[in-house]
C-alpha cells in the first residue's frame, strides 16, 4: 500500500479526553511526531519508580490530528501504520474506537476503511497511559515517538509488512534469492494478481534482476505469491562494505476468476518497497559465526531505545549519528536491549553497516516489575513478536534474533522451557534464515523456593567453576535456540564447551571494565561469536548502576561493599542516568570507550588522570562502573597532593612526561584487571602532563592534559550547518567553555541558556529540541533552555521542521559574551 508520511502537525494534551466537548474545550499544543511526552515533565523526588525511570513519572497523554481523506480512495483500502506508540495505546477514528495495542516497542496497522469519511477531514486521536505504574526498570518515554504512516491502496493489495525477500545462497557468481509476496483481498470476488519484483542498486536505476507471477487471492482472504531471483555479480553486504539494494514490488489486479478468467479494463495496481542486503549467515561451533563465508567476531554493544536530551524520540538522524560514533570506538555490532527498535535505528544500521542483534522482550509471564508488559505477554507475545520480526526480516543488519532478556523463565517456571521453544519456533515460522538466541543469566532468580535455598541470590553472580546447576536447569530452556546468549558468564566458555562442544556461544551482555581480558578470549574460541558490554551509549533511568566512589579504609562503605551503591537505594534523586557506557547521552566519549578503542586495536594513546582526592583510597566500584579517571588537569587548591595518571594504550611501553620532566618509562600491563593500561603515580602541579606509547623503541602515538585557565569564553561547534526541511533532521551543536588560550576548561560547570529565534516571517523552520549535558545527577528539563555545563560541555539539539528557511541558535552564560550559530534549513 501506498505510505503517506502523517508526522507533521498533531495536538498533544494531558489526561484523559472522553468526548467531543472535552476535546474542544482543551486547547493543547502543536508538535510535530516523533515525540515524547514525558522528556519535557520535572523529574519528581517522589516518582513511583524512582530510579528505574530516572525520576521522572507517566502519565496519560493524547493526540489529535484531522486528516484529509481523499473522495477518490472510495474504493480503496485505508489504515494507520505506526512503528511503535509508547504504551497501551488506543487509536480512534471521529470518535469510534479502531484498534489497540500494549507493547509500546512493536509496530502495529489499524484498518479504518469502514470508520473514515471520503472526502472530508477524520479525526484521528491516539490515547497512550504510562501510569501503570511501575511499568518498566527504565525510562520508556510516553506517546508517539516514533513514526506514524497513512497507508491506502486497493482492495487487492500487498499486505502490511508483506514482502520478504531472503538470500538462500551466494555461489558461482550468483545471488539465488527467494521472495515472498503475502496479498490481501479484501473484494467479495476471487481475483488474479500479477507480482512483479524488481531488485535495484539502493540510489541508481540500476537493476539486478526482475521476475514476476501470477496467483489467485480468493474473497476476503490472503495468498503468498513465491518467487525466486538469479542475480550475477552480486554486490554483497556487510559491516565494512554495506551495498545495499532496493526490492521494488507492483501488484497489478488484473481481474476476476469464476469457471474462467475474466480481465478487468482498468487493472489496479499497488506498490510496496524495502531495503535490502544480499549476504548469508551460517552459525557453528567449529568455525563460528560468518557473514558471507567470512568469520566475524562482534564487537558488540547493547543501547536502549531512548536518545538522551530528545527523550525516547527516534529519528534516522539521531540514530545515525549513534552509529558512526559506534563505530569509530570499533564497535560492529548493537543489541536493542531489550526491546524492538525503531525503524530508523534498523534504517541507519543497514546504511552505515553495524550488525544488529534485534531482541524482542525483557519480561515474559512473570514479572519484572509490577506494570510491565508480563501483564499481556500471555495473549499479546505471539502479534507482537510476529509484527516485529516481519518488519525487520529483510534488513541485512539484522542478524541474529533474540527471544529475551534475563527471563525468570529461565528455570522451567510458568512452562517456561516450552514456551522458549513456542517463541523460536514463531520466529522461524516468519523468518528461518538467521539462527534465534536469548541472553540468558545465572540463577539469582527464577527458581521455586525449594531450589533457591542455598543458591546465591545476587544478581549476576556465579554458582562457581565447578558446579553445573545452571546448565542442567536452563537446557531445556535453550532447546529452541541456534545461539546460547551468556550474560555475564565468560567465565563458564570453556567448560560449557566440554558440556556441549556443538553449542555456539554469545557474551549477550558483560562488565564495561572486564573487556580488557574477556575480549581475546573471545578471539581464540571459534564458539564464542562475540561480546556485548553493558552498555555502549548512556540512557536514562535504571538510573546510578554505574558508579565508581573513593572512601577510607574505615569507611562504612567497605564493609557493606559495592553493591550498596546500586539503586534503587544507592541512586537517590535525582540520579537520572545509567553512567555505566562508552558515550554520555550527548555522545561524548567516556574514557571506557577510549579503552575499549585500544582493546579493539586502536593505536591512540589516552592520558586521564584521576582526581588527588582519591589517591590511597579504597575504591567501591558497582559491576557495571568504572574507574574514576577523567580527561582533565585541573585541580586546584590540591598542588603538591599526590595524583595517579592512567594511560590506555596497546603499545609496549609509555613513558609520562610533567612540564618537560619525564617520570619515567613503564612497561603496558597485558593481565588483569585491566591490560592495555598503565599507571603513574605522582604529585599535582599545574601545567601540561603528556604520555607518549612505544613499540620496538618508536613512538606510536602520544597524548596530553593541559591545565586549563579560568572560563573566558563560550565555543558553539556544529555537527552539521545545513538540515532538510523534513520535519526529522537534526543538528547537534557543541557547546564548551573555554579558557583565554581555547582549552576546555573540565571542571566548569556554568549555568547556561540557549535559545533558537528564526528570521522575521520564516516560522516553523526549526526549534530546540533538547539542551542539557551528560551529567547523570540532574534536575534540568532538557526542553526549556536552560542548563549546566557538566565538566565543561553541554549539548543542544535543533530539529528541522517543515519550512525552508535560517535560524540561530544563541547560547549565554552569566560574564561572559553570547554567542550563536547559524543553521541553514533547505527544502
Amino acid at each position: 500500500m501506498k505510505q503517506i508520511d502523517l508526522d507533521e502537525k498533531w495536538t498533544f494534551r494531558r489526561g484523559f479526553i472522553d468526548s467531543l466537548g472535552m476535546l474542544e474545550s482543551t486547547p493543547g499544543e502543536e508538535v510535530n511526531l516523533p515525540h515524547d511526552g514525558m522528556i519535557g515533565t520535572a523529574v519528581r523526588k517522589d516518582a513511583p519508580a524512582g530510579s528505574d525511570s530516572g525520576y521522572f513519572v507517566g502519565d496519560v497523554t493524547n493526540y489529535v490530528k484531522y486528516v484529509m481523506i481523499p473522495k477518490e480512495w472510495e474504493k480503496e483500502c485505508v489504515g494507520l501504520r505506526f512503528d511503535g506508540a509508547m504504551m497501551n495505546a488506543t487509536v480512534e477514528v471521529n470518535g469510534c474506537k479502531a484498534g489497540s495495542r500494549h507493547y509500546g516497542y512493536v509496530p502495529f496497522y489499524v484498518d479504518i476503511t469502514d470508520l473514515v469519511t471520503f472526502g472530508e477531514e477524520n479525526r484521528i486521536m491516539v490515547t497512550v497511559n504510562t501510569s501503570m505504574h511501575v511499568n518498566c526498570r527504565w525510562y520508556t518515554g510516553s506517546g508517539l515517538y516514533r513514526s506514524v504512516r497513512l497507508c491506502h491502496g486497493p482492495r487487492v493489495h500487498i499486505a502490511d509488512d508483506g514482502v520478504f525477500a531472503r538470500t538462500k545462497e551466494v555461489a558461482d557468481g550468483y545471488a539465488f534469492l527467494e521472495y515472498e509476496v503475502e496479498v490481501e483481498n479484501e473484494s467479495l470476488e476471487n481475483r488474479l494478481a500479477e507480482v512483479k519484483v524488481i531488485l535495484a542498486e539502493e540510489g541508481s536505476d540500476k537493476v539486478a534482476g526482475s521476475v514476476k507471477r501470477v496467483v489467485r487471492i480468493n474473497a476476503g482472504k490472503k495468498e503468498t505469491a513465491r518467487l525466486v531471483m538469479n542475480v550475477k555479480d552480486p554486490k554483497l553486504w556487510d559491516a565494512e562494505k554495506p551495498d545495499l539494494y532496493v526490492v521494488r514490488v507492483t501488484l497489478t489486479d488484473l481481474g476476476v476468476y469464476r469457471t474462467h478468467f475474466i480481465p478487468d479494463e482498468e487493472p489496479t495496481v499497488d506498490e510496496a518497497g524495502t531495503l535490502f542486503g544480499i549476504r548469508t549467515i551460517t552459525a557453528d561451533a567449529v568455525r563460528g559465526l560468518r557473514i558471507n563465508g567470512k568469520t566475524v567476531k562482534l564487537k558488540g554493544g547493547c543501547v536502549h531505545h531512548d536518545n538522551g536530551l530528545l527523550g525516547a524520540v527516534s529519528l534516522y538522524e539521531t540514530e545515525a549519528r549513534k552509529v558512526r560514533k559506534l563505530k569509530e570506538v570499533g564497535f560492529n555490532a548493537i543489541r536493542t536491549a531489550h526491546n524492538p527498535p525503531s525503524a530508523a535505528l534498523i534504517e541507519a544500521c543497514d546504511r552505515l553497516g553495524m550488525y544488529v542483534f534485534d531482541e524482542a522482550f525483557d519480561a515474559w509471564g512473570i514479572a519484572k516489575r509490577a506494570g510491565d508488559y508480563s501483564q499481556f505477554f500471555a495473549s499479546d507475545w505471539e502479534q507482537d513478536l510476529t509484527a516485529f520480526v516481519r518488519r525487520d526480516r529483510n534488513h541485512p543488519c539484522v542478524i541474529i534474533w533474540s527471544t529475551g532478556n534475563e527471563i525468570p523463565e529461565r528455570g522451567g517456571l510458568n512452562n517456561g522451557y516450552t514456551l522458549a521453544s513456542e517463541l523460536a519456533e514463531t520466529i522461524r515460522k516468519n523468518d528461518g534464515t538467521r539462527p534465534v538466541s536469548n541472553g540468558i543469566c545465572s540463577l539469582w532468580s527464577g527458581l521455586d523456593d525449594a531450589l533457591m535455598k542455598g543458591q546465591r541470590r545476587e544478581q549476576n553472580s556465579a554458582d562457581g567453576p565447578e558446579e553445573t546447576k545452571w546448565e542442567r536447569i536452563t537446557e531445556p530452556f535453550t532447546n529452541g535456540l541456534d545461539i546460547v546468549g551468556y550474560n555475564y558468564m565468560e567465565d563458564l566458555y570453556e567448560r560449557d564447551h566440554e558440556l556441549f562442544p556443538e553449542r555456539v556461544m554469545l557474551g549477550s551482555e558483560n562488565f564495561a571494565v572486564q573487556i580488557g581480558f574477556r575480549w581475546p578470549l573471545v578471539e581464540k574460541l571459534p564458539y564464542a561469536i562475540g561480546d556485548f558490554t553493558w552498555t555502549a551509549w548512556d540512557y536514562l533511568g535504571e538510573a546510578g548502576i554505574g558508579k565508581a566512589v573513593y572512601v577510607d579504609e574505615d569507611d562504612p562503605l567497605v564493609e557493606k561493599g559495592s553493591w550498596s551503591l546500586m539503586p534503587q537505594p544507592g541512586s537517590p534523586f535525582p540520579w537520572r542516568t545509567a553512567n555505566d557506557a562508552d558515550f554520555d547521552i550527548t555522545g561524548n566519549r567516556m574514557p571506557q570507550g577510549a579503552y575499549r578503542s585500544v582493546v579493539f586495536g586502536s593505536r591512540e594513546t589516552h592520558l586521564l588522570s584521576m582526581h588527588p582526592e582519591s589517591f590511597g583510597k579504597v575504591e567501591m566500584m558497582t559491576m557495571w562502573g568504572f574507574p574514576g579517571v577523567h580527561k582533565s588537569w585541573n585541580y586546584a587548591g590540591w598542588e603538591n597532593h599526590e595524583v595517579k595518571l592512567v594511560v590506555y594504550s596497546n603499545a609496549e611501553e609509555v613513558e609520562v612526561i610533567l612540564n618537560g620532566r619525564s617520570l619515567g618509562r613503564k612497561p603496558v600491563c597485558t593481565e588483569r584487571p585491566m591490560p592495555n593500561s598503565v599507571s603513574f603515580d605522582t604529585v599535582y602541579e599545574p601545567g601540561t602532563v603528556e604520555a607518549v606509547s612505544y613499540t620496538g623503541g618508536r613512538e606510536v602515538s602520544r597524548d596530553r592534559l593541559v591545565t586549563a585557565g579560568e572560563a573566558a569564553g563560550l565555543r558553539l561547534a556544529a555537527e552539521k550547518n545545513r538540515m532538510k526541511a523534513d520535519g526529522h533532521d537534526v543538528s547537534y551543536v557543541l557547546i564548551e567553555v573555554v579558557d583565554a588560550e581555547g582549552n576546555v576548561v573540565p571542571d566548569a560547570d556554568l549555568a547556561l541558556s540557549a535559545k533558537v529565534t528564526e528570521a522575521a516571517g520564516n516560522a516553523d523552520v526549526a526549534c530546540l529540541a533538547g539542551f542539557g549535558s551528560g551529567n547523570p545527577m540532574t534536575e534540568d528539563n532538557y526542553t526549556d533552555g536552560e542548563s549546566t555545563s557538566f565538566r565543561g560541555r553541554a549539548m543542544a539539539v535543533i530539529r528541522a521542521g517543515y519550512r525552508a528557511g535560517e535560524v540561530s541558535l544563541e547560547v549565554t552564560a552569566e560574564g561572559l559574551a553570547p554567542v550563536s550559530a547559524t543553521i541553514e534549513v533547505l527544502s
